[in-house]
């Protein structure tokens, strides 16, 4: 086993005052599985052994099944692993991400952000904080049933009642705590991308750029976006290198240390944050809450909508990603191209979201119609939501989730398929009623779990009755002058669904004795 290394004396210069430090969102927010087998008691000795078993079979891009021999998984695990990575890389260029749907196992995954990616999954979620007001949340969801367990956070009507925005962490808590993890593991991660060399203690561990680069799956700089952007200009570690030549590796120890300093320093700006100031002032009723993000790496909120319909477009949306959160009998259309989108804690409400391109999460959601055109979605802890899916890859289930029923995507707007193909999802392939579903439990929520609980499989979605299947209209008037070329929808539907849609179509038209 590698021994964490520990950070050197030596000094490297600090970058400007106005750099800082992130973690990067994505990984943390998307790229976490409850698969027991990915979480390991020790995930430095874990990884090292498998990184070494994988570079002794030389293999620097892993497939599924090689993915699937090395930890003992299935191959449809190994391949929902490759594909939530693909969803969270850092690199846009990398074969993983620019591949087609077909082409992913002959790509593979590269050895290094594979191993980043498993070591993560032994993460913590921070919680929602509690209520002070316990009888308070209690008279508006009265009874436990064994469905409930102790396990589910709030439900969306105590959400209602609670105001989630109080109780939810905000950006600032869970960036601290993210920081705190990268602090705490830091070591550890820097040994698995390092190489060893001829000599002793903290000199005989050495980081190539290359290797420093992939450190971008977890960290970026400040209002740096996470593409196109090459770590090691933002740092000084390699900053004095040959263009012409290839960077000289230097020592983890000193790439530790001076991320530690840097991690420290940013953890320092972000609890002088005021939580109350990014967040909006808290309300005790119900409000239209829309917040713009104030950098490019923090996604842009719509909250608090209740009893209206509402829209946002292209234009609207400065920002490629988007959380829906704590929207109540209402109806909110997204006609836009985002790379990732949230759902959370929305009851009674139709949920229009144009074209997601990374991936989709969907939370805490009761009796809500969620429309989706995205690669990917992930439904988790939802109860009596209809899913009308455009999906490219399989829809993932998991955690305690109660009567969910699944269609075909059932919308368009003019823009759609340039939205679409903006974002790289492709219409002919639709995985809509192909869903996987893993355990009933999240381990990476800090909650204890029952005994024997574990294991369970979380509850799947039942296909929707095609008689009940109709095609939702989003009306002319929510696009403004906007104009596209998309005429219907773009993903094909069964035939039952055909036939369910063409009968509703009729039934609402006039016939021709009415007409005369």
């Amino acid at each position: 086993m590698t021994d964490p290394i520990g950070p050197s004396t030596s000094t490297i210069p600090n970058p400007s005052p106005t750099t800082l430090l992130h973690p990067r969102r994505e990984p943390f927010e998307h790229g976490l599985l409850p698969m027991q087998k990915l979480i390991f008691t020790d995930p430095l000795q874990a990884l090292t052994s498998l990184k070494q078993k994988l570079v002794s079979s030389s293999i620097q891009r892993v497939d599924s099944a090689a993915l699937a021999d090395a930890l003992q998984i299935s191959l449809d695990h190994a391949r929902l692993v490759l594909d939530t990575l693909a969803s969270v890389l850092h690199s846009e260029s990398d074969p993983l991400v620019t591949s087609r749907f077909d082409d992913v196992d002959s790509v593979g995954a590269d050895l290094l952000d594979l191993i980043l990616f498993l070591y993560i999954q032994s993460y913590k979620r921070l919680l929602p904080r509690l209520h002070k007001d316990a009888a308070a949340v209690a008279d508006v969801w009265p009874s436990t049933s064994a469905f409930d367990g102790y396990l589910s956070a709030l439900s969306p009507l105590q959400l209602v009642r609670c105001n989630t925005r109080r109780f939810l962490p905000s950006q600032v808590d869970e960036e601290a705590h993210q920081l705190s993890y990268l602090q705490k593991h830091l070591a550890n991660i820097l040994s698995l991308l390092s190489e060893p060399v001829e000599g002793e203690g903290e000199e005989s561990l050495v980081i190539s750029m290359e290797g420093f680069e992939h450190l971008g799956f977890l960290i970026q700089f400040e209002d740096k976006g996470s593409d196109g952007d090459f770590l090691s200009q933002a740092a000084p570690i390699f900053a004095n290198s040959d263009p012409d030549m290839p960077a000289v590796p230097v020592p983890a120890s000193q790439v530790l240390g001076w991320l530690l300093q840097n991690i420290a320093s940013s953890l320092e700006h972000v609890t002088e944050k005021n939580p109350a100031k990014e967040n909006g002032p808290p309300s005790g009723s119900d409000q239209d809450v829309v917040k713009a993000s104030p950098s490019v790496r923090s996604p842009c909120f719509i909250e608090g909508v209740s009893k209206s319909s509402y829209v946002k477009q292209a234009s609207d949306l400065k920002n490629s990603s988007l959380k829906v959160i704590n929207c109540h009998d209402s109806v909110i259309y997204i006609l836009a191209p985002l790379r990732y989108a949230t759902i959370y804690g929305c009851s009674d409400a139709t949920i229009v979201l144009g074209a997601v391109g990374k991936a989709v999460r969907v939370e805490h959601c009761e009796r809500v119609h969620v429309i989706i055109a995205a690669k990917r979605v992930c439904i988790a802890k939802c109860r009596e939501c209809v899913f009308f899916l455009g999906v490219n890859h399989r829809p993932l289930i998991v955690g305690d989730n109660h009567k969910l029923q699944v269609a075909p995507y059932n919308t368009y707007y003019s823009r759609l398929e340039e939205h679409m193909t903006e974002v790289g999802i492709e219409a002919t392939i639709n995985r809509w009623d192909d869903t996987l579903e893993l355990g009933m439990i999240d381990p990476h929520n800090s909650l204890s779990h029952p005994a024997g609980v574990s294991d369970a499989q979380a509850e799947s979605a039942t296909r929707l009755d095609p008689d009940h299947f109709t095609k939702f209209l989003i009306p002319n008037w929510l696009e403004g002058e906007s104009t596209g070329s998309t005429k219907d929808n773009p993903f094909p539907l069964t035939d039952p669904c055909l036939t369910s849609q063409q009968k509703n179509v009729n039934a609402l038209s006039p016939t021709d004795e009415e007409e005369v």
